[in-house]
């Protein structure tokens, strides 16, 4: 069966969870003329609160396009994308600024560091830049959590790529966001350290109900998420619950074989 006989229905949350973002209709698209591309067709997808999601797709798909529209990094073309129950598109520069300093964390596949601070500091610094009160008690949870209580005093460039990399999980995790937006977080990471971060925010799920939709184009990576939803020329063409990382390669491998048939 060709890519282009999937149905392009929306693939909602479960019927008991509540949304924590979601895509009615929307599409993205580059450019004009000749040069014209579409990104996103008409998307449709919720994302669960408390659950975590991985967005997975060969390169092309639009997989970082959608993350990036649903985070407020880039303008939609038409349709809605949601956080809560705020229009992103309805907002000016200056409110998405704020949406994004107030209700969203980032974690992407550079650390974004500043090498001056150390590991508190810049666990912290979003939270001074917005000029809100420190809590002391979830800081110290997500310290836990992410396991950096004896290297809080350290500059990146003591830290390992690992250790810089749950400074940056930390950072998404302090300010208390409704929902983490992750984008090949392990991408600069060995294995080893790729499997800590990824274990990192797999607890922060179910120890401290955060909300997290991932970028990633590894299977095993994937096998941490709730949830997988798989997208193939700027469209959503499946999705697999519970997943494991051998089903993941399994439903990749045979998107492949159908994209070489169609």
């Amino acid at each position: 069966m060709s890519l282009a006989a999937v149905p392009r229905s929306a693939f909602p949350a479960r019927a008991a969870e509540a949304v924590a973002a979601c895509a009615t209709d929307l599409s993205k698209v580059y450019g004009q003329g000749e040069t014209r591309v579409v990104a996103l067709d008409s998307v449709s997808v919720e994302f669960a609160r408390a659950r975590f999601t991985a967005i997975m797709g060969p390169s092309g798909s639009g997989k970082s396009t959608l993350m990036h529209c649903m985070a407020g990094l880039d303008s939609v073309t038409g349709g809605s994308a949601r956080i809560g129950d705020v229009e992103l598109a309805q907002l000016n520069d200056k409110q998405l600024t704020r949406l994004r300093r107030d209700r969203v964390g980032f974690v992407f596949q550079a650390f974004n560091l500043l090498p001056t601070l150390t590991a508190l500091e810049n666990i912290t610094l979003p939270m001074d830049i917005a000029g809100r009160r420190l809590d002391r008690e979830r800081l110290g949870r997500v310290v836990e959590t992410v396991g950096l209580a004896s290297r809080l005093g350290h500059r990146p460039a003591q830290l390992s790529g690992g250790q810089q990399q749950r400074v940056a999980v930390a950072r998404a995790l302090a300010a208390r966001p409704e929902i983490i937006f992750a984008d090949e977080p392990t991408g600069n990471l060995d294995s080893r350290s790729g499997a800590e971060v990824l274990g990192f925010l797999r607890q922060s799920v179910r120890a401290m109900n955060q909300t997290v939709v991932m970028v990633t184009h590894d299977p095993v990576a994937a096998g941490y998420a709730d949830r997988v939803v798989f997208l193939a020329d700027g469209r959503i063409v499946d999705e697999l619950y519970e997943p494991t990382a051998d089903a993941v390669l399994d439903r990749m491998r045979r998107f492949e074989a159908a994209g070489r048939t169609s």
